[in-house]
């Protein structure tokens, strides 16, 4: 039994997976706001998690210490980020869709939640060197 191995660290792993993988694409939209015929992209992990999540499975799940205990619960993986591109908007005459104000936003909303995820998984580290006997 690994003490990492919880659904819930495991669900932190994959936001904070996006969240790196959205402050990629955004540095790139950023980078590029001057490119003619560039498109924005950006990254898609909560919708997609939230539609798995609603998408009628059990409200309960049991937790597994060993592999060959049954599962109990949602058995399905969490949704990997994708990158989508918007090829609809051009809001410049040079067919470039990137808006820096809102790239900057969305920059600074996203350092935010990262930020804050990294304080849960710390506070939750803190906690288990606690109770293992850690001072």
């Amino acid at each position: 039994m690994s003490l990492l191995d919880k659904p819930s660290w495991k669900l932190m792993e994959r936001s904070l997976d996006a969240s790196t993988l959205r402050q990629k694409v955004v540095a790139n939209n950023i980078a590029n706001v001057d490119t003619p015929n560039f498109k924005r992209a950006d990254v898609v992990f909560e919708e997609l998690l939230q539609n798995q999540m609603s998408a009628g499975t059990p409200a309960i799940s049991g937790y597994r210490t060993d592999p060959r205990h049954f599962v109990i619960g949602n058995t399905s993986k969490l949704p990997n980020s994708e990158v989508k591109t918007d090829d609809s908007t051009a809001i410049n005459t040079n067919m470039n869709n990137v808006d820096m104000d809102y790239e900057m936003s969305l920059m600074a909303k996203n350092q935010l939640k990262y930020n804050a995820m990294i304080q849960q998984l710390n506070s939750d580290f803190k906690k288990m060197h606690t109770v293992l006997g850690g001072k």
